[in-house]
């Protein structure tokens, strides 16, 4: 059994989907490992991890406006802002999505389906530099 770990730095230019699943796939590759298991964790609290569809934007855009509509910023709502107005609304968003996601690797390759990508979610208003967490084990 052997295993790896990186860690990928991804720059966001403020809220939405950040597709990462050309840098992971090429990472993984890199690794030699045929049979095994990635994980990839997501270290922080305002941002998330999810495994969405790749081919029509639509579907990002209408989940950007849906959780903007699910947790709205309103600096009355929160007794958390602190940060800013959009902190609370970030981690309410990322609590309902995941800072960690688990994909099968065969042949040396992730087993994603045919329109399956992998995100970054940004919640957070301004530009971010976001930290994930790569794991790979396997033979």
């Amino acid at each position: 059994m052997r295993q790896a770990l990186h860690r990928l730095q991804i720059t966001t230019s403020g809220p939405g989907l950040t597709e990462i699943t050309d840098a992971v796939t090429r990472w993984v590759g890199e690794q030699q490992i045929e049979t095994g298991l990635l994980t990839l964790f997501c270290r922080h609290t305002s941002a998330s991890l999810l495994i969405q569809e790749n081919a029509d934007p639509d579907v990002l855009a209408d989940l950007s406006s849906f959780f903007a509509k699910l947790a709205p910023e309103d600096v009355h709502a929160y007794r958390h802002n602190a940060e800013g107005p959009d902190d609370m609304p970030a981690h309410i968003r990322a609590a309902l999505t995941q800072t960690q996601l688990g994909i099968p690797v065969a042949s040396g390759r992730l087993v994603l389906g045919t329109w399956q990508g992998i995100y970054l979610f940004e919640h957070r208003r301004a530009a971010h530099r976001r930290e994930i967490v790569l794991h790979l084990l396997g033979e």
